[in-house]
């Protein structure tokens, strides 16, 4: 029997392919926009304020970009909260564990880099076997649903009750939150969920860092602790769906080598028998 893993390897190459372009001709253009526009700025600022030169202006960027590197956001003045209370604090750890990784915000000192090493290497499998025990507990809960729906297709009913509950409460909700918080819009927000659920963690959307917004004390903390049971339910989610796609793969492969060898045998039955010819000893 043929494996079917070189089709999976094509299909997964190709998905790349497709993505990059896509991606590339939906943001190059948009880039290339954005990027003339700044120069564009620049110019201006230049020609409005003649006391500064070209090459004032490029260091001054430099250390804007320096510091929005470091985790200081340039907008607003010293009397900004700090990145580095308990509370952020609380929320960096939660995203080095579960390896989302922002990267709006990193430590700077020598120490502090060393130490993220070594907690992350703890950390990070310590959080898998918290996430593999939270997908156990959920497992269990399916299995309660499926004793309590008892009729046809119940493993669909079941299956549907887990995806909509999860949804509403991972996907849906969330955003409205954090549209409200942060001043998002709805389709922000919900981008920022799912990039963070799934630990994709790009960094453009953070919650927690306008410095013109005052936060309770315990929002990022209670994000992090969100993100945490929604990143076990969203990873149940994708091993099913691994799961189903792989299983798909299996069959429609094995289907394809059958109808091959049936092939083979009938037209090996339908093939007249060739006389045989004797030939003395």
């Amino acid at each position: 029997q043929i494996s079917w893993t070189p089709l999976l390897v094509l299909g997964y190459l190709f998905y790349l392919l497709l993505g990059a372009t896509v991606f590339q001709l939906l943001e190059k253009q948009a880039e290339t926009h954005f990027r003339d526009q700044f120069q564009l700025e620049k110019l201006k600022f230049l020609q409005n304020y003649t006391c500064l030169d070209r090459q004032a202006l490029e260091q001054f960027v430099q250390v804007l970009m320096e510091a929005w590197e470091k985790g200081v956001n340039p907008e607003g003045n010293s009397t900004n909260p700090s990145n580095w209370d308990f509370s952020n604090s609380f929320f960096f750890a939660g995203t080095v564990v579960t390896t989302i990784g922002y990267g709006n915000l990193s430590p700077s000192t020598v120490a502090g880099q060393i130490f993220c090493v070594f907690y992350a290497l703890f950390g990070v499998p310590l959080n898998l076997a918290f996430l593999n025990q939270l997908g156990k507990a959920l497992n269990a809960h399916l299995l309660t649903l499926e004793r309590w729906v008892q009729k046809p297709g119940r493993a669909q009913v079941q299956l549907a009750i887990f995806l909509t509950t999860g949804t509403l409460l991972f996907l849906v909700f969330p955003p409205l939150v954090f549209s409200y918080v942060e001043g998002w819009s709805y389709g922000e927000g919900f981008y920022f969920t799912f990039i963070t659920l799934s630990t994709i963690g790009f960094g453009d959307y953070v919650v927690g860092t306008n410095p013109n917004k005052h936060y309770i004390p315990m929002y990022r903390s209670l994000t992090a602790i969100w993100i945490v049971f929604g990143l076990a339910w969203l990873a149940l989610v994708f091993n099913v769906g691994a799961d189903l796609m792989e299983r798909y793969l299996q069959l429609k492969w094995h289907k394809s080598d059958l109808s091959l060898a049936e092939g083979a045998t009938t037209k090996l039955e339908d093939e007249p028998e060739q006389p045989r010819i004797q030939i003395p000893s």
